[in-house]
């Protein structure tokens, strides 16, 4: 049996996660989708507006969907779903959970890598994140949980822009870059979004996404007028500024920074430190992605992690006039970017 694709689905209270979960499951898109809700409350108030019979625990929708409600174990859940799938009691072709608005998406995309059974279920295809464009810049002044949703996000979508002004969204939209420059960002009307925006994505497939976004390798011009400084080096240039223009007006706790070289890694050198900084801030670090260049191998090195759980995997064969270079991606919570750039130059041949 082939792996089935699971989405993660999360945002803060209010986000619009179920008005964007039933227009999916309305779509007539042909799919069979298992939709978990991640509950923790007595009443389940999302089943019943997304189905009218909540009795059983799974339910079987009328356009073929299944609609079932957890309040223990996502494991147990998710391994119930594949046994019956399996002997053909139930009929899906993926899985979306949706969070709590409260919830911390790590331990949710955790489950997919550190049991067994699980992975050789399912494919975790990527985290979709919904922020609210009204309420989002308190939010994230004021909840970690909000925060953290943004850093593992693969894709953002910004609910509730037609209720803020232009310039506000322009200004949470940067916000939000800053946070995680790996994921797209995107203003949905309603939930209402395109089925190729929300399935397939490949965030967390590492032959799939193989090139960090270029785009956000390239600092904001307006804001950086091409000035530079060394990695780690104190910069107290006027738009840097904490309360300054607009930009790091927000002290964000969760924050990306990017190492990029052109010399190649020693593998057991980088495989050393890597696993240091693991052990040290593992549970601070969200998502940390990129593509290495290595000495002993003529392949690109994808490599990417959640948390303590890291993976590599050899890409396609570097070409022949393409510039030989490592690009990674680092988002946590507080890291010390100068720790992470010194450490990483300290790995390369």
């Amino acid at each position: 049996m082939s792996l089935i694709p699971a989405t993660i689905l999360t945002g803060f209270l209010g986000s619009g996660k179920t008005t964007l979960l039933k227009r999916v499951l309305q779509e007539a898109h042909g799919q069979k989708i298992a939709v978990i809700e991640n509950e923790f409350g007595e009443e389940n108030i999302d089943s019943d507006i997304l189905v009218s019979d909540t009795q059983e625990r799974i339910i079987q929708m009328s356009n073929g969907c299944i609609c079932c409600t957890i309040r223990e174990d996502l494991r147990a859940t998710l391994h119930d779903l594949a046994e019956k799938k399996r002997k053909g009691e139930l009929d899906f072709e993926r899985v979306v959970i949706e969070t709590t608005g409260l919830a911390d998406p790590g331990p949710v995309a955790q489950t997919f890598f550190m049991d067994d059974e699980i992975a050789e279920s399912y494919l975790l295809d990527s985290i979709l994140t919904l922020v609210d464009a009204k309420h989002a810049q308190t939010q994230l002044d004021e909840r970690q949980e909000a925060r953290r949703q943004v850093g593992f996000a693969d894709q953002i979508f910004l609910s509730k822009t037609d209720l803020v002004a232009g310039d506000e969204v322009k200004a949470l939209m940067h916000r939000l870059q800053h946070m995680n420059p790996r994921a797209p960002q995107k203003a949905v009307h309603f939930g209402e979004v395109a089925l190729s925006a929300v399935f397939d994505l490949r965030g967390f497939n590492l032959n799939a996404k193989l090139d960090i976004d270029p785009e956000f390798l390239k600092e904001d011009e307006q804001d950086h007028e091409h000035h530079e400084h060394a990695p780690g080096e104190h910069c107290d240039h006027p738009s840097h500024v904490h309360g300054q223009g607009h930009h790091h007006v927000h002290d964000d706790d969760v924050k990306s920074f990017v190492f990029k070289s052109d010399r190649p890694f020693d593998p057991a050198k980088l495989e050393d430190f890597l696993g240091a900084i693991v052990n040290i801030y593992g549970p601070r670090m969200l998502r940390y992605k990129g593509v290495l260049f290595m000495t002993g191998t003529e392949r690109k090195v994808i490599f990417q992690g959640v948390h303590q759980l890291m993976g590599s995997d050899l890409g396609p064969i570097w070409g022949k006039a393409e510039a030989r270079n490592s690009k990674m991606v680092f988002i946590g919570i507080d890291l010390p970017k100068d720790i992470f750039l010194q450490g990483m130059s300290q790995c390369l041949v």
